[in-house]
This record gives structure tokens, C-alpha cells and sequence, in this order.
């Protein structure tokens, strides 16, 4: 399983294996993260009541107490770095806005208390303190009990190529639902992007997940029941506000996630190799903002904010990248009423949520595949315009 994020030069890929520890390495991995983390905690307390220092002045105050703890060298530093990156994320949210406005409720909870770390929170690891033996596939790993030899883990081949040439930094450890992960990152070196025969148009939507020019269109129906029936479980057991009920709502929401994120690698992965296959580039909708911008009615909320469009937007770039396909986002501004044969614009050329007549020539084609064509042409005509400004002034 991977995550993509974009690097200078190349592409990262968090790329997640499955360690499949002995009782014993278990109990001591297990205990490794419970110590850490209760470390974590107490240095956040120190941060907070000294005003959050430098990540050295905090160092000062913490790395003996967390070497008394039994915590070795690296591990320290880890759990200091860790707390300190947290307050930094926690100062960016709040600048951001992202924990309400100043005043609220909200805001004033997050600014009043120190960071919180959960007791199965990840822990980073480094080269020091993990090492990977590939053809074995087995890890050798820092813990309160000392270091493990000879822990196994399973990850697909595709995965072991790339962790054995790519992996770069740091892994972190995690436990989800009784089971410890290894969440390694990947640089991967971006090929030279070719000259596009043209664009393939994506038009992302809830009733279809994804239409393209080319004619493939992702149904969202089964997502869509899917997410109907996690809905309604999740109101079941909301009701009932037990610590079973909660537990269980947060390991269903985990694994909508994973369903979700499953559905949309398929179909960017089959968009990207059309691409890839025809020579073509990839024209995406710019759909930075539109929870905001778009009104609904209540009861269509809950679909559009489950809409996972910029996660699937975001593994059809990265794909895009590895592959080296060109990708440009466009104006998704008017592709639903623009006749994509004579170019008129009307509102009532979409005369229901599938089919699109055009007003002028009488087109009729169904309203997905009329606006994927229209993103397609305004992909080469921003292809186009990028590389014409790229082109030297004459002297």
C-alpha cells in the first residue's frame, strides 16, 4: 500500500509493510510504543509550560529525564523531535484557521492544553535504530527490551523493489487493531516527461467517480452503497454511545477509508495507463475550494463532503509522475453547459444530471462525456500556452 507526496526531483511514495512479530517481539514492540509515547507526553507537558521552545532548549530540559526512562540516544531524540514537530503543526493550523476562529471553542480547547499523544501513536525510526534485511525479509529493530533480530514482514514484490533501490529516511512504527506496521518513504526519480499527442479529459463527479475522453467511466453506484450502508451503521452505533460502539466506529472508519482509497488507485491507475499507452497528457478539473464555494441542500451534504476527489486527484498525479505523463489542471468553470461540439453555453443544455442537448446544434451526448471533452481541450490549450511561455524571448 502506498501514499504518494511530491518531491523536488522525484516522487515519495509512504510505502506501508506488515510486520508479523514472535509473542515475545510483540510484547516488546508493543511496550516500546506505550513507553515512547508516555515519554511523548510529558515532553509536550515541558514544551507547553515553557512556551513551547526550540527543539535544542527543549532538548535540555528533556533528553536526561528520557534517558533515565530507558529510552536509548536515538529514541530520545526522536520523541523530543516529534513533540516539537507537532507544536509547529498544531501553530500551522491555527494560523491557518483550520481550528475555528479566534475565540471559539474549538480553538481555545487546542491553544489551552498541551499536545496529546495516543499510546499506539507512530514512533520514527532511523537507520540507527532500524535495519531492513531484504532478501530475508526481515527487519532488526530499537526497543525497550533491546534491540530485535530476525523480525518478519510481508509486503507485495512490487513493494520490496521499491523499498530495496528506493527507500530513503526515516520508517515509523505503528499498531493498528492489534497488528504493528513499518510505514517506509520512497523518493523515486521522476522520468522525462514527453510531448503530448493530445489530452485525455477527466471529469470527476459523484454518480460517475470519473469519466474520461477516451470513453472509460468509473460508476460511483457501488461506492456510493457503500458509503449509504457505513452511514447508516455509523448512526446505529453513534446512538448507542457505548466504548465498544465507539471503538468499533473508529475501525469501520478505517476501513471505509481503505475501501475508498482501493476504488480510487484502481481507477487512476487505468486512467494514467491510458494515458501512458496513447501518448497522451492528462487534463484534470481544478477543484481546489468547491465544498466551499458549491451550496446544497442538507441532505446532500454528506455525499459531497465524503467525495474523495482530491485524494483520487492526487493519485492520478502522482502515478502521472512516476509514469512521466503530463499532467495540467483546468477552469472546471462552465464544462457542464458548454456544448463540446459548437462550444455554446447554456444552462439549459444540461437537462438532467446524465444527459447534456445542446441548445444551438442539437448535440446530445451524456453530460459526463461532453464535459470530459471539454476539459480535454482546455488541457492542450493550457499545455499549449505553458510551453509557448516557456520559450525565450527573441533579443
Amino acid at each position: 500500500m502506498s501514499d504518494p507526496r511530491c518531491s523536488v526531483g522525484g516522487v515519495k511514495l509512504v510505502t506501508q509493510v506488515k510486520l508479523m512479530p514472535e509473542a515475545d517481539q510483540a510484547a516488546a514492540l508493543r511496550a516500546t510504543l506505550r513507553t515512547v509515547n508516555k515519554s511523548a507526553n510529558w515532553v509536550s507537558v515541558v514544551a507547553f509550560e515553557r512556551g513551547v521552545p526550540r527543539e535544542y532548549e527543549l532538548r535540555k530540559h528533556t533528553y536526561a529525564e528520557l534517558k533515565a526512562r530507558g529510552l536509548g540516544a536515538q529514541a530520545a531524540q526522536h520523541v523530543i523531535k516529534k513533540v516539537r514537530d507537532a507544536y509547529t503543526t498544531l501553530k500551522g493550523n491555527l494560523k491557518a484557521g483550520n481550528l475555528g476562529k479566534p475565540g471559539s471553542k474549538r480553538r481555545a480547547r487546542a491553544e489551552s492544553r498541551p499536545v496529546a499523544f495516543r499510546l499506539d501513536a507512530a514512533q520514527p525510526y532511523d537507520d540507527r535504530c532500524l535495519s531492513w534485511q531484504y532478501d530475508q525479509r526481515t527487519v532488526s529493530i530499537w526497543t525497550v527490551a533491546g534491540r530485535l533480530k530476525g523480525v518478519r514482514f510481508a509486503c507485495s514484490p512490487d513493494a520490496l523493489t521499491m523499498l530495496r533501490e528506493d527507500r530513503k529516511g526515516e520508517s515509523d512504527l505503528i499498531e493498528r487493531d492489534g497488528v504493528f506496521y513499518l510505514i517506509a518513504t520512497c523518493d523515486i526519480p521522476e522520468p522525462q516527461v514527453y510531448e503530448p499527442a493530445g489530452f485525455v479529459g477527466v471529469d470527476l463527479g459523484i454518480a460517475n467517480i470519473a469519466t474520461t475522453s477516451t470513453g472509460y467511466r468509473a460508476a460511483g453506484r457501488g461506492l456510493n452503497r457503500h458509503r449509504e450502508r457505513q452511514l447508516d451503521l455509523r448512526k446505529k452505533l453513534q446512538a448507542k454511545g457505548t466504548k465498544s460502539a465507539k471503538r468499533l466506529l473508529k475501525k469501520r472508519a478505517r476501513k471505509e477509508a481503505r475501501h475508498t482509497a482501493n476504488v480510487n488507485h484502481v481507477v487512476s491507475k487505468t486512467i494514467v495507463t491510458t494515458a501512458e499507452r496513447t501518448g497522451r497528457g492528462i487534463a484534470l478539473e481544478d477543484l481546489t475550494g468547491i465544498r466551499s464555494r458549491v451550496r446544497l441542500r442538507k441532505d446532500q451534504r454528506t455525499t459531497l463532503h465524503s467525495w474523495s476527489f482530491h485524494q483520487l486527484a492526487t493519485f492520478v498525479e502522482y502515478k502521472a509522475k512516476r509514469a512521466g505523463v503530463p499532467l495540467v489542471y483546468v477552469d472546471p468553470a462552465y464544462t457542464s453547459q458548454e456544448c463540446s461540439q459548437c462550444h455554446h453555453i447554456d444552462r439549459k443544455n444540461r437537462v438532467d444530471q446524465a444527459t447534456f442537448a445542446c441548445r444551438a446544434c442539437g448535440t446530445l451526448l451524456h453530460a459526463d462525456d461532453n464535459a470530459s471533452h471539454n476539459i480535454a481541450r482546455r488541457g492542450e490549450t493550457a499545455w499549449t500556452s505553458g510551453r509557448e511561455s516557456r520559450v525565450p524571448a527573441t533579443p
